[in-house]
């Protein structure tokens, strides 16, 4: 089978051993795969002395064939991935066992992948199927991050800094759907407009004075991946004992802030990891009774996976970036 992988430091598009299905598990063919940006960090992560490992954290297809045991699923359900691995129940924090799907595991980028019933769930019928290849790790981090960490209520106001990544798409939504007043920034006037499009009650220029833009509006909570280029400025704008949830570190994984006007200002600093079944099952019920739709930017075929790769390191994208398989 065709499959994208990464070999001895080199990517490439390559003919790979078809899986089988072992106890418990189910071999789907993968219809679409989403990409994110941590596919873009595993290179440096894996080094250049590995065999052939298949990227990919996403992914939507059709059960082909189903091992010993497996009472969840049977050929010709369509299912949709979920990445993250082993991590069932709602928690504080990941199992020990938890990893993600793509590495040290072959992940989605194939047109054919093993793994357990556990980690599979049905495909919304209202989801295409660039939609459902696409969903499970962004949504799943940013549902986490807004309902089970974040607490958003109706009424209150969030907002998110980069507004076009595939996270902030599904902030936007899931905020706007349960009564939410949505701000993002962007440099870019055409994100700005795209998240207005989607939902976003104000869009502002990432490069303009927050503290200016946004005097007139009460920042209940603050959803931010972007690290040390946006920690100090969000905690500027948001209220005293507001909540700032982080769940990632796109620029430095460093910051430095003060500890007194934080203690003084009663903020309250939360982390947020992907997320567990729980979560995403209550993320694919709520596209469902909200009739929601993934935003996606761009579909490249597998066969050039490159580009597509090239494109998501741009930044370029408003939304997901797909391969179609």
């Amino acid at each position: 089978m065709k499959a994208f992988v990464l070999e001895y430091g080199e990517l490439k598009v390559k003919e790979m051993d078809e899986p089988a299905a072992g106890v418990h598990e189910v071999v789907v063919g993968i219809r679409t795969a989403g990409l994110n940006r941590r596919d873009l960090y595993i290179p440096n992560r894996r080094g250049n002395d590995e065999e052939a490992l298949i990227l990919g954290s996403d992914g939507a297809g059709v059960v082909e064939s189903v091992g010993e045991g497996v009472t969840r699923f049977q050929i010709g359900d369509e299912v949709i991935i979920n990445p993250a691995l082993r991590w069932y129940d709602n928690s504080d924090a990941p199992p020990v066992e938890f990893d993600i799907l793509g590495m040290p595991d072959h992940g989605t980028f194939a047109e054919k992948i093993a793994i357990s019933e556990e980690q599979l769930e049905r495909k919304p019928q209202n989801l295409s199927w660039e939609e459902a290849g696409v969903f499970s790790l962004a949504a799943l981090t940013g549902y986490r991050a807004l309902f089970t960490k974040g607490q958003i209520k109706r009424g209150e106001t969030v907002f998110i800094p980069g507004a076009g990544s595939g996270v902030a798409t599904y902030l936007i939504s899931f905020a706007k759907d349960v009564g939410a007043r949505v701000i993002v920034s962007s440099r870019s006037e055409d994100k700005r407009n795209k998240a207005r499009e989607l939902g976003a009650d104000r869009a502002i220029d990432t490069n303009s004075s927050w503290e200016e833009e946004l005097a007139s509006e009460t920042i209940d909570i603050v959803i931010d991946s972007v690290g040390a280029a946006t920690f100090n400025r969000s905690l500027e704008v948001l209220k005293k004992g507001g909540r700032i949830v982080i769940f990632g570190a796109t620029t430095d994984d460093n910051v430095d802030f003060n500890l007194r006007n934080f203690f003084y200002g009663q903020y309250q600093l939360i982390g947020s990891t992907m997320g567990c079944r729980q979560e995403l099952q209550a993320a694919l019920d709520h596209i469902v009774n909200f009739d929601m739709h993934p935003v996606v930017d761009h579909i490249f075929p597998l066969e050039d996976a490159q580009s597509a790769f090239d494109y998501l390191k741009e930044g370029k994208q408003f939304g997901k970036v797909a391969l179609s398989i």
